[in-house]
């Protein structure tokens, strides 16, 4: 157990401060030692880092990813100072904070006489356009670089892409396998294919043993109790006495290693698998430590094909892993930068509704809906099949506003940052953007999440049936769903034998589907 809330004096002494320093900012989820600034220490330079309300409030975010980022900011600051950088650290409660990033800057520009400004380009837009906009006004020179993590810039998909008529994750992944030469022999893909998705869609029956949980446990309590008092609101379980994430680079290597060592040979089969008995099964559960850049991709995809090149994980394993880095992550990072700032306002299928107060509290009779919330609001952790098929098809289902269902997902996971988030809950998830970032819409009704879980099993609700008290909320939702959209995906490719199923069904058990679909809008909160 390690405590990582305390900062040396020196980190808040302005004393420390070189004369006429450049200030270089370091956000919340740059936190790489690796970063080509770090290479050599200046002692011109002040590396800046704050904790910031206008941060912890822009949306309600998990107790859990508050107190990692803060505590994992503070102990990276400690760090660069023992490395002999100089580093200025405010803490939420210092009584010089303004609580934002740009009036925080501009007061240590004035009050150092700093010759200059410098900081890497941030993931979100939203701090882009606020740096970029304080930036063209400074009174000082301020630049920006790159933060040296992606694969690509943030045009590169945009760019690799240029030619297709539709953007499809597949053309992108397969361009990067080649020039990055990962999983090829020579020109062609390892195996013959460049997919094993059809290898990767078995539901878990209780073998093999999941292995244990790697991550390490952090005592930050004396912090958790800096970040009420200073009033930050969030949500969940904060786990303040044993926090279970990796606070620096040593430690999420660490993950890593476990998960190469014990879980990937077994990832493959399971990644789509759902599970009431288990709730990480073979994930790895890093994508909080490469979101934060502790981790870097390319690292964890090389070690991933060191596996399989030394015979440690199958094929199909290790593909379906690095698909997830090398193609999605980099994928929706792509999109975002591409259709930002209109795309967090799309609603291409016109939703209204409501999210359903359970969100908040996992009070549901849905053993699949309850199992995933409470996993969340406990862990701040849900993997992609929850997330996919249980919460967010849930809310396609019923017609939740995605801009509410994008809030929600900001908030309640360690890992979202909106450049991931947005694209993965309002394309992939609600598809409202219409199909820009995924091929079809994911809805499903109860037949596929009890043939890949076992909640279904003791569940208050009966998943073979469509109409009635104890029929499965998913199945009527799901034909209404059908019959709401018929127009525009009765000529979809790869909807349109599904819509037939539909127009097959006799009038009245439509109309039944129909009456009993709006009773459960109308009482959804009671579901």
């Amino acid at each position: 157990m390690t405590n990582a809330a305390a900062l040396p004096p020196a980190l808040l002494d302005p004393g420390q401060a070189p004369e006429r320093p450049v200030l270089r900012l370091i956000l919340g989820d740059q936190l790489d030692p690796q970063h080509p600034w770090l290479a050599e220490v200046r002692l011109d330079v002040l590396y800046v880092l704050m904790e910031v309300r206008a941060e912890t409030d822009y949306v309600r975010h998990h107790a859990q990813k508050v107190l990692a980022l803060f505590a994992a900011m503070r102990r990276f600051a400690t760090r660069l100072h023992a490395a002999g950088h100089c580093v200025r650290y405010l803490p939420i409660d210092a009584a010089d904070n303004r609580q934002g990033i740009v009036a925080n800057l501009q007061v240590l520009a004035q009050s150092l006489q700093a010759v200059a400004v410098e900081y890497q380009q941030p993931d979100e837009w939203r701090l882009d356009a606020e740096l970029r906009l304080w930036a063209q006004a400074a009174a000082l020179p301020v630049r920006t670089v790159d933060s040296a993590h992606f694969y690509t810039a943030r045009d590169g998909v945009a760019r690799a892409l240029a030619g297709h008529r539709h953007w499809v994750m597949e053309h992108f992944y397969r361009r990067m396998r080649r020039q990055h030469r990962v999983l090829m022999d020579g020109d062609q893909p390892a195996g013959g294919r460049w997919n094993f998705d059809a290898d990767n869609r078995q539901p878990w029956r209780g073998e093999p043993a999941p292995p244990p949980d790697p991550r390490p446990r952090h005592d930050l309590r004396a912090l958790w109790a800096t970040i009420v008092a200073a009033g930050v609101h969030t949500l969940g379980d904060p786990q303040a006495h044993a926090l279970p994430w990796p606070l620096d680079r040593t430690e999420a290597l660490a993950q890593l290693d476990a998960f190469i060592a014990h879980a990937l040979p077994h990832f493959g089969r399971f990644q789509d698998a759902l599970s009431a008995r288990h709730e990480r099964l073979f994930h790895s559960q890093l994508s909080f430590a490469l979101n934060t850049k502790m981790l870097r991709p390319h690292e964890v995809v090389a070690r991933a094909e060191a596996a399989w090149r030394t015979g440690h994980a199958p094929l199909a394993a290790v593909e379906g892993f690095i698909r997830q880095i090398l193609g999605w992550r980099e994928y929706v990072r792509g999109v975002y930068w591409a259709k930002m700032p209109g795309y967090t306002r799309l609603n291409a299928l016109g939703h209204s509704g409501p999210v359903p107060a359970w969100y908040w509290t996992g009070e549901t009779r849905m053993a699949c809906l309850r199992a995933a919330l409470r996993q969340t609001l406990d862990g701040a952790y849900a993997h992609h099949i929850q997330r996919l098929m249980v919460t967010g098809n849930f809310a396609l289902l019923a017609g939740c506003n995605p801009a509410e269902v994008h809030r929600w997902y900001l908030g309640v996971y360690i890992d979202a940052f909106e450049w991931v988030e947005a694209p993965n809950t309002l394309g992939m998830s609600q598809w409202a953007d219409g199909g820009l970032m995924a091929t079809k819409p994911y809805v499903s009704s109860a037949a596929y999440l009890q043939r890949m879980g076992d909640h279904c099993t003791g569940c208050a609700y009966d998943p073979k049936q469509r109409v009635g008290a104890r029929a499965c909320p998913f199945n009527a939702l799901y034909w209404d769903f059908l019959a709401r959209q018929r127009q525009r995906l009765a000529a979809h490719p790869r909807m349109a034998v599904i819509v037939r199923q539909l127009d097959r069904m006799a009038a009245s058990e439509r109309e039944a589907i129909t009456r009993h679909a709006d009773d459960l809008r109308a009482r959804i909160d009671t579901l």
